[in-house]
Order: structure tokens, then C-alpha cells, then sequence
């Protein structure tokens, strides 16, 4: 993706959890954090990423997870 051009941090979102970018993810691009957050949060392996930018010029990445079949 694209390098962040304003001061704010991305906020990462999954479900009810909300993760504020640090100097460890500057840099990374969606598919990268993605790749470093599913060994914590494995319903992101295969979720949809959806990039929304507020009013305020924040930008809000959600992982949202796809339903899986059971058995």
C-alpha cells in the first residue's frame, strides 16, 4: 500500500478489538500486518480487508472474517 502521509496512526480493527499502529507496523503495508497479526488473531487469515478514512483524516483498517463450515 501506499506510505502514510498523515501524522495519525492506523488503527487495525477485528471484531470488537481495536489495535493502534506502532513503530514496529509503520511501513507495513495491510497484507503485511495482516501476515504479522494471524499467528494472534487467526480469523484474519482469510478475512476481507476493508480501509474506511474518517472525517478526521484517520484511517481505520478492518479485517473482517469470512464464515467458515463446519465439520
Amino acid at each position: 500500500m501506499s506510505e502514510q502521509n498523515n501524522s495519525q496512526p492506523r488503527i487495525f480493527k477485528t471484531g470488537a478489538v481495536r489495535i493502534v499502529e506502532d513503530e514496529s507496523m509503520h511501513g507495513l503495508s495491510n497484507e503485511e500486518v495482516r501476515n504479522v497479526l494471524k499467528a494472534t488473531y487467526p480469523e484474519i487469515a482469510n478475512a476481507t480487508i476493508r480501509e474506511v478514512t474518517t472525517d478526521e483524516g484517520q484511517t481505520v483498517v478492518e479485517f473482517l472474517p469470512q464464515p467458515g463450515r463446519k465439520g
